[in-house]
């Protein structure tokens, strides 16, 4: 026997936060019992509705549909009955629903590959467009203003020095401690100046102020070039005929060449001066003999060498500071992640061209 219709009377309150509830329990109720020829909704009790209650009748209806059941709401809330005839009524467009596609994993490591290529080719032409204004500098022509090259100098070096002095400071005596320890069980005490002065002069010292630079102005260029980027003004500079290259990018790029071996110097000073400390207070080394030592343990060429790997340490945190700003989105989060990309970049350029400094001057013997 068929049961002819079935009432579903609604009470109470029916929102999100006890809706799922009490869907559940209808849907059971509804299993429970036969299958009718129609399903009556009455929706008279109902006190409180919003969403929720919508996803109920939605998913009755569907129910209803599937199993050829005839829907019967006019008794529910006039909003709800018209929200509820608007969902079945309207037909979900095909190919609107979104599905998760998983690549495999070859597809992966292939879109990997040209999304490399492809950076590194945005890469070169960036360092191509960057030589070309160095060289329209050189031959007077580059458009940009030397104030800004002023103020970008002062922003680079002497704002930078003070956590460049402490950073480097550290550095020192944290190497000249950890020298200590080792070279005091063979009684060679003094040789902490040695370790020191070289390691500061060769490596410490440019590493140190590059990590520095690239984590403190080449998020700062990033998130310059990133903003102007959302406010549509690189645009307006190439609508009036101006190279954003020379007007915005050389003066920054000039500006570290300038001021990153002067704060490889000041790092490199500032190192020996803190290893300085910890051979005096814990080692009895005479500050005269320390700095004899020092003196007697560096060369030129170590020093020419940390000054030169500085130059190059600034113009790769140019590179990469305003190559991201320049490639940033035209949103808020957009101009975030440049910066974010910038600092790693620099910090990973420096890295790894100080390991091809170190194969390079061992190799010609420096």
């Amino acid at each position: 026997m068929t049961l002819e219709y079935l009432s579903v009377r609604f009470t109470g309150a029916w929102t999100a936060l006890g809706a799922l509830a009490q869907h559940k329990a209808l849907r059971t109720a509804l299993d429970a019992r036969q299958t009718p020829n129609s399903i009556i909704l009455d929706g008279t009790g109902v006190t409180q509705w919003d969403t929720g209650f919508l996803v109920t009748l939605k998913a009755l209806a569907d129910r209803c549909t599937k199993n050829s059941i005839q829907l019967n709401s006019s008794s529910l809330p006039e909003g709800a009955a018209r929200l509820l005839n608007l969902a079945t009524t309207v037909t979900e467009r095909k190919g609107a629903r979104r599905t998760a596609v998983v690549d495999p994993t070859i597809a992966k490591v292939g879109k990997g590959a040209i999304a490399l290529w492809a950076e590194f080719e945005s890469a070169i032409a960036f360092v191509g467009e960057l030589t070309l204004s160095l060289w329209r500098f050189v031959r007077g022509k580059a458009r940009f203003q030397r104030s800004d090259l002023y103020l970008t100098i002062d922003e680079c070096g002497p704002q930078a020095l003070p956590i460049v002095i402490l950073i480097s400071t550290l550095v020192g005596l944290i190497l000249a401690f950890i020298g200590a320890v080792q070279l005091e069980q063979f009684g060679a005490q003094l040789y902490v100046a040695n370790l020191v002065g070289i390691a500061m002069v060769r490596e410490m010292g440019a590493i140190m102020a590059g990590i520095i630079i690239a984590g403190r102005t080449g998020a700062a260029f990033a998130a310059q070039l990133g903003t102007m980027q959302v406010n549509e003004e690189i645009d307006a500079l190439k609508t009036l005929g101006i190279q954003p290259m020379d007007f915005l990018v050389l003066p920054r790029a000039l500006a570290l060449i300038l001021m990153m071996p002067l704060l490889c110097i000041f790092a490199d000073i500032m190192g020996i001066i803190g290893g300085g400390v910890i051979g005096v207070a814990t080692l009895g080394i005479s500050p005269t003999l320390y700095w004899d030592q020092t003196l007697s343990a560096i060369t030129l060429s170590d020093c020419a060498i940390g000054v030169v790997k500085s130059a190059v340490f600034g113009v790769l945190v140019a590179i990469a500071g305003c190559m991201r700003g320049m490639q940033s989105g035209r949103s808020a989060s957009a101009v975030g992640e440049a910066a974010t990309s910038a600092v790693v970049l620099a910090i990973v350029l420096i890295v790894v061209t100080d390991a091809v400094f170190a194969v390079v001057t061992n190799i010609i013997g420096l």
